[in-house]
């Protein structure tokens, strides 16, 4: 199996009293399905897709397509906000574990085009 799942725990921010809610996270990539998408998966919700180039390049410098806007967020956070029509998502990541999960789909990415 060449897809990537990568489970982590992230931030959920809210404009609640709760603040920021730690959660659990998966992260998912299959190249066969599409070479250039991740996705995110949010407990009690649906995946949200978006470009893995996104994500690459908002753990440098803000950067936003469509919907999804990634920022870094300090040295060692990172942020990905999602609009919807139904509100504002807004996870704050170790940025580590983006990394990581990059590093394994570009490995993966690799093994599937040989």
């Amino acid at each position: 199996m060449s897809a990537v799942e990568q489970y982590a725990r992230a931030h959920l921010v809210t404009d609640s009293s709760e603040g920021h809610r730690a959660v659990p996270v998966v992260l998912r990539y299959d190249p066969e399905a599409d070479p250039h998408t991740v996705r995110i998966g949010l407990p009690g919700s649906h995946d949200r897709a978006f470009a893995r180039q996104l994500l690459e390049q908002g753990l440098r410098a803000p950067t936003t397509v469509g919907d999804v806007h990634v920022w870094p967020c300090g040295r060692v956070q990172t942020v990905v906000e999602f609009h919807e029509r139904e509100g504002v998502t807004v996870i704050q990541f170790d940025a580590s574990a983006l990394i990581r999960f990059l590093r394994r789909t570009h490995a993966t990415a690799t093994a599937v085009t040989r």
